[in-house]
């Protein structure tokens, strides 16, 4: 079993966005084409196209805990229930953490983004922001809540 914790950090860190880098870091799992997955998930970075609502490497664990036990049948409660209820825990674990899910607090901004634009990603970018560390927690929660998902993997020699 190998982890993709670095995988993960690693996509971060070659200028995928935080959502990006966790969700795709596990999609292929799922049978699921990397563009697929990167164009999946890139709306949620920024939290959320940069609103810095929910941070994005939350929203890709949310996204994982549907492909893992999302429900398809909206009449069977109990599935749903169970999937939010899995989706919580992954939240709450990342509070346990970071104190908060919310991008904007994360990152310290007080005021709204006026801008969608991302920063240009320099030296300074990454060596200032905390989001490698968002996507590095993130993957984690992931691996601890479904340990399954890396059970059938080949582990590197």
């Amino acid at each position: 079993m190998e982890s993709r914790v670095k995988d993960a950090v690693d996509l971060f860190m070659s200028g995928y966005n935080c959502s990006q880098s966790v969700f795709v870091a596990y999609s292929d799992l799922f049978g699921m084409e990397r563009e697929q997955a990167l164009r999946l998930s890139c709306s949620m970075g920024g939290g959320m196209g940069r609103m810095r609502e929910v941070c994005g490497t939350v929203s890709a664990m949310a996204m994982v805990a549907g492909l893992v036990c999302g429900n398809t049948d909206p009449k069977d409660q109990k599935a749903k229930t169970e999937n939010y209820a899995t989706v919580r825990r992954m939240a709450d674990a990342f509070k346990a953490r970071h104190q908060t899910i919310i991008c904007r607090e994360i990152l310290g901004i007080r005021a709204a983004e006026k801008s969608a634009a991302p920063q240009e990603r320099t030296a300074e970018y990454y060596r200032t922001r905390p989001c490698a560390r968002m996507v590095e927690t993130a993957a984690q929660i992931i691996e601890e809540t479904f340990p399954e998902l890396l059970a059938g993997e080949p582990e590197e020699t």
